[in-house]
């Protein structure tokens, strides 16, 4: 495994799959006319999960890294709260499964910022990119 790639980080892999759930989701929306704000909204909270993490892991510096790992965090609670307002167009089944895949992606990412803000010498991008995080983060 390269150390250094982000295509190795799990949240990014979660965020990917979340995205990739989305979109089909709101396919299924989309001839809703009342939806399509939702829609647009839902899509892009979805895709800058990733984006972001994607932004910080091109960043030189841990404090900089931090910040963008916290927009992704932020975003992944977006796309949660707003699934959790779909009740209206979505099955619950499909809703619990989203918020569910959100919750794991916001507490991995959030242990992330931990062990980067405690400045912990073996908390480099390598490490924390080669390491899966496990156990339980709530």
């Amino acid at each position: 495994m390269n150390r250094n790639r982000v295509e190795d980080y799990g949240p990014y892999q979660d965020a990917l799959q979340l995205f990739d759930q989305v979109v089909e989701d709101m396919a299924i929306l989309q001839k809703d006319p009342q939806c399509y704000r939702l829609i647009s909204q839902q899509i892009g909270s979805a895709d800058s999960i990733a984006a972001n993490i994607d932004e910080g892991f091109g960043r030189i510096s841990r404090t900089e890294y931090i910040r963008f790992l916290d927009i992704s965090r932020g975003s992944a609670r977006e796309t949660l709260g707003r699934y959790k307002r779909l009740k209206h167009w979505l099955p619950q089944e499909t809703i619990d499964a989203r918020v569910e895949l959100a919750d794991r992606i916001i507490a991995r990412l959030t242990k992330t910022i931990q062990t980067l803000k405690a400045n912990n010498p073996l908390a480099t991008r390598a490490f924390l990119h080669a390491t899966p995080v496990t156990g339980d983060l709530s």
